[in-house]
C-alpha cells in the first residue's frame, strides 16, 4: 500500500475534480484512462494508455480518489506512466547516457573508514547487492573509503550499460526512477530484476540518514523529506508488480 504523503510535500495550488466518472477504455489492446469519456493526457499532451489493463486499472484508482481536488502529488503510478510516454521511450537512449553517469557515483560504492558499526552495516546490507550484481550480469564494481571519486573498470561500466539497454521501456522507467531516489544502478538494478523489495530498497538507500538519527535524534524535515522517498520508491515497486500481472 502506497501511504498518503500530502502533508510532508510542497504546497501547491489546488485544481478541483470536475469530471464524474472515471474509466478504462480498451482500444485495440491498449487501455486508456477516460474521464468522463475523455481522455487523460500527459504533460506533452499524449494519452495515458497502456497496454497492461491491470496497470490501466490502477491509473483510474488514482484519478477516482482525487476528490474535491486533484493532487498529481497522490498520483504516483500516472507520473511514472507519463514519463514513460513523455521521456524514456522517445529517447530511451539519451536517459541510458545520463543514467551511466551514476556508474561512477554509485552509493554502494562509497564505505565508511569509520565508525565501526556504521562500516558493518553498510558491509552487511550492501556487499551482498554488489556480490549479486557480480554474479548474475558480470558487473563488478569496486568499493572505496571515503568520498574520493572511483572510476570503475571499463568492463563493469560496459557491463551496466548492456543491462540497462536490456530493459524494455517500462522497466527503464522505474528504474531511472528508482535511481533519481537511491543513487545507485546497483539498488535500481535489484529492484528491477526483483532481488530486493522497494522497503528494502528504501533501508539500504537511507541507511546513512537513518544511522544519523539512531545516533543524534530525529529531525522533523529530514523525517518528512524521508516520508516522500519511501512513498515514491513503494510507488516504483507497485508499478514494477503492475507489469509483471499484465
Amino acid at each position: 500500500m502506497i501511504p498518503n504523503i500530502t502533508a510532508a510535500r510542497e504546497t501547491r495550488p489546488k485544481v478541483k475534480r470536475v469530471y464524474k466518472i472515471v474509466t478504462v477504455g480498451d482500444e485495440g489492446g491498449r487501455f486508456r484512462v477516460l474521464l468522463d469519456g475523455k481522455p487523460v493526457y500527459t504533460p506533452l499532451r499524449k494519452a495515458v494508455a497502456t497496454p497492461r489493463r491491470a496497470l490501466a486499472e490502477a491509473l483510474a484508482a488514482e484519478w477516482d480518489a482525487q476528490n474535491p481536488h486533484i493532487e498529481p502529488e497522490n498520483m504516483p503510478l500516472t507520473r511514472l506512466v507519463s514519463t514513460h510516454l513523455d521521456r524514456v521511450a522517445p529517447d530511451r537512449g539519451k536517459l541510458i547516457d545520463e543514467l551511466m553517469k551514476y556508474a561512477d557515483a554509485d552509493l554502494l560504492c562509497y564505505r565508511v573508514a569509520s565508525p565501526a558499526d556504521l562500516k558493518a552495516r553498510q558491509d552487511a546490507l550492501w556487499q551482498p547487492v554488489l556480490d549479486w550484481l557480480a554474479g548474475e550480469a558480470g558487473i563488478s564494481l569496486r568499493t572505496a573509503a571515503g568520498l574520493m571519486p572511483l572510476a570503475q573498470p571499463p568492463e563493469a561500466v560496459a557491463a551496466l550499460r548492456r543491462a540497462l539497454e536490456s530493459l524494455d521501456d517500462e522497466k527503464l522507467t522505474g528504474l531511472q526512477a528508482t535511481a533519481a531516489i537511491a543513487n545507485s544502478l546497483a539498488l535500481s538494478l535489484a529492484l528491477v530484476h526483483g532481488r530486493l523489495s522497494a522497503a528494502e530498497v528504501f533501508a539500504a538507500a537511507s541507511l546513512d540518514e537513518t544511522f544519523q538519527m539512531e545516533k543524534w535524534g530525529e529531525d522533523e524535515l529530514a523525517l518528512g523529506r524521508r516520508l516522500i522517498i519511501e512513498a515514491d520508491l513503494l510507488a516504483i515497486g507497485e508499478y514494477l508488480r503492475l507489469l509483471k500481472l499484465s
